[in-house]
């Protein structure tokens, strides 16, 4: 999927990324000579477009080297999947060749029509009638490389209560980009809040909607709810590795490692099945649960193996435990959440 030698610049980068906090702009255009910003783009627009099986492939490699640039991409395709199922050719064939070579760069802003913020006294961003277009305002919680970004897909919500998708650029009138949060990790993904003042959307800026449950218009199947366990269980490829290393090589330990090693194994084997949809395949939330567990318990065996030495901030132990916690707050369902307490009560659900 990726050239190993492109794998291994990304992991050799990795520990410099959350120290410098800064956009991880060498690692992009690493992304982008091999050909990763074309994997959901149509061959007609110079992409791969690669089926769910080998996106997932995918995912799982480059979060194993660099979980922050597996994150970023993660938004960049969301972004790509809504502008290759919408119906606006001419939007499609303004940007898709060029984002597909990584000539530019895209995301979203789509989470608080969904987990973040969704309950609050109203929208968070509003869709107002205007001609043939509309003009939205309020505040987008959570964009991921915004201040990268030439065109973001935000979701807004009309008076009737259903949604709308659009593709504006960064520098629209109206447009206004926060500063990145400061996060527990993942810090260099330049994550932060947008606020939108008025700005004018015409309609063939529409890339779905106005409907009920926008983001459901055009999905592919699977991928976006599956994409994150992959990106936790990528991430677990890593510390397992790490973990062997840390561990003296006894017979009691070496059974815990083989346990470990099986049980991540089989939790790719059923991402995989639900993919394809096979019967008697688990859920994506089960998976969900289930690499949740997996990722941060591989975490604290890193951290319990490293001893004092991981501890320290900027051992690869410590930031194992940070990154795994990122799989907790990260687009996970509500039921997701229960599951993972009730593990961590030690309740049976």
């Amino acid at each position: 999927m990726i050239p190993v030698t492109t794998l291994t610049e990304l992991a050799g980068w990795r520990p410099d990324l959350e120290p410098a906090g800064q956009w991880p702009s060498r690692q992009m255009a690493r992304l982008a000579e091999a050909g990763v910003f074309g994997w959901l783009v149509p061959r007609r627009w110079e992409g791969s477009e690669l089926d769910e099986a080998a996106l997932l492939a995918g995912y799982l490699e480059l979060s194993d080297a660099c979980l922050t640039s597996a994150f970023i991409l993660t938004q960049f395709n969301a972004a790509v999947q809504k502008l290759v199922t919408c119906e606006q050719a001419a939007l499609q064939a303004a940007w898709l060749p060029r984002l597909a070579r990584g000539e530019c760069f895209t995301t979203v802003g789509i989470s608080h029509l969904t987990t973040s913020r969704s309950r609050g006294p109203g929208p968070a961003v509003t869709a107002h009638a205007d001609g043939t277009g509309f003009r939205l305002s309020g505040q987008i919680p959570w964009v991921t490389g915004a201040t990268a970004a030439q065109l973001i897909v935000v979701g807004a919500t009309v008076p009737n209560g259903q949604q709308l998708l659009a593709a504006i650029e960064a520098t629209d009138a109206g447009v206004k980009i926060a500063s990145p949060q400061q996060f527990l990790a993942l810090t260099a993904s330049q994550t932060g809040s947008i606020e939108l003042q008025e700005v004018a959307v015409r309609a063939e800026q529409i890339v779905a909607g106005p409907a009920p449950e926008v983001l459901k218009v055009g999905s592919r199947s699977g991928t976006g709810s599956l994409s994150t366990s992959a990106l936790a269980l990528g991430a677990a490829r890593s510390t397992l590795r790490s973990v062997r290393v840390e561990l003296p090589q006894t017979p009691s330990q070496a059974a815990v490692i083989s346990q470990l090693a099986e049980e991540g194994r089989l939790l790719e084997q059923a991402l995989f099945a639900a993919s394809r949809e096979e019967s008697g395949a688990w859920s994506a939330e089960q998976i969900r649960l289930r690499a949740n567990s997996y990722v941060s318990r591989l975490a604290q065996c890193f951290i319990a193996a490293a001893k004092g030495t991981g501890f320290v901030s900027g051992h690869p132990a410590e930031r194992a435990v940070r990154e795994a916690m990122f799989f907790y707050v990260w687009s996970c369902p509500q039921s997701v959440v229960l599951g993972n307490l009730q593990e961590l009560a030690c309740v049976q659900p």
